[in-house]
């Protein structure tokens, strides 16, 4: 059971109404966000919540028997859209495209990619500064001095950020740096990273585990939320399968089965999601197809060359090209619609 409260709700009316809940033998959790107070009731009692409703001091008041509850549909049914600022919205209703390279690696590395997503009218850039790899001798990113830089420049070309935080002694000190935190795939279950992230008012894009399931995403999702932070983003990045023609299999049943599970935005990473440069495209016009809200891919202006990742990175002419092509589609199903 999920109760929404009124903001300005007494202190007598809060009280009886967790008392009523708690006489059906219900544990109640109470929720703050930045957006309202929630009270979650977990329980097996079968009753008639019209009995709790008709309480003063609620808003809104829904069955939700799913494990997480407040970022279910069946209680949230308007798609949740957020407001990066100076007009980046995320969400139903738009198609928003996030491009960079897997790892920022110099000055002149991020000039040149912002000068290309500016060209193609593209507001947010990727790129890590902490960078989790298999092998310790790889290149693990400029850390927070690049970071800073990243912050600067991106400034000065009207861009936003999304770039990965690793452990919870990062999240306060990349704050001011950041516009989106990226939970990457190895840290989707780094429950004190979630609630971490969950005091925090900066939106965070989750990405699925590297084989995680659609519930274990929503539920990872769950944490953050009810840590009091509703502005989230799920992301589908591919899942480790027994297949090994690709990095990755990028579940696209994944999105529409999440469109009607959430209310949050939903977005696809072709990049990971396949790992192979010649396909990346493809599968990024069929994520919009399959009903994504963005999609979030790599680009650099040499792949060859690239510190991490180049072998599913696209170059400059196919970026652009995705880029006209992602919103040819997008339109195409909006007249599907």
């Amino acid at each position: 059971m999920l109760i929404q409260l009124e903001p300005a709700i007494s202190s007598e009316n809060r009280e009886a109404i967790i008392n009523r809940i708690k006489a059906v033998n219900y544990k109640v959790t109470e929720v703050t966000t930045q957006r309202a107070h929630y009270l979650i009731g977990i329980g097996k009692a079968d009753f008639d919540i019209r009995t709790v409703g008709q309480l003063p001091g609620i808003v809104d008041i829904h069955r939700v028997s799913d494990d997480y509850k407040l970022v279910s549909r069946k209680w949230r049914v308007r798609p949740t859209v957020l407001d990066l600022g100076d007009g980046v919205r995320i969400g139903e209703g738009t198609l928003t495209l996030a491009a960079g390279p897997c790892s920022i690696e110099s000055e002149a590395q991020m000039e040149s990619i912002m000068q290309h997503l500016v060209e193609n009218d593209v507001r947010i850039m990727r790129g890590g500064v902490f960078k989790p790899r298999s092998s310790p001798y790889s290149f693990r990113g400029l850390g927070m001095d690049g970071l800073k830089l990243f912050h600067q420049l991106a400034r000065q070309h009207g861009i936003k950020i999304v770039t990965e935080v690793m452990q919870v002694s990062q999240v306060e000190e990349m704050h001011d740096y950041v516009d989106v935190f990226q939970v990457g795939a190895r840290n989707t279950q780094n429950f004190n990273l979630l609630d971490a992230l969950g005091g925090v008012d900066k939106p965070v894009m989750i990405k699925r585990g590297i084989s995680g399931s659609i519930e274990e995403l929503l539920s990872s999702a769950e944490y953050v939320f009810s840590g009091g932070n509703e502005k989230l983003i799920l992301c589908e990045r591919g899942i480790r399968t027994f297949e090994t023609a690709s990095r990755n299999t990028l579940d696209l049943n994944a999105v529409p089965i999440l469109k009607e599970k959430t209310h949050l935005p939903v977005i696809v990473d072709p990049s990971h999601g396949i790992g192979i440069r010649d396909y990346v495209a493809d599968m990024a016009l069929a994520g919009v197809m399959a009903g994504a809200d963005g999609i979030i891919y790599e680009a650099h202006e040499k792949p060859e060359q690239a510190a991490s990742d180049g072998a599913q990175t696209l170059n400059f002419a196919e970026s652009a090209r995705l880029i006209r092509n992602l919103r040819r589609v997008y339109a195409l199903r909006q007249e599907l619609e």
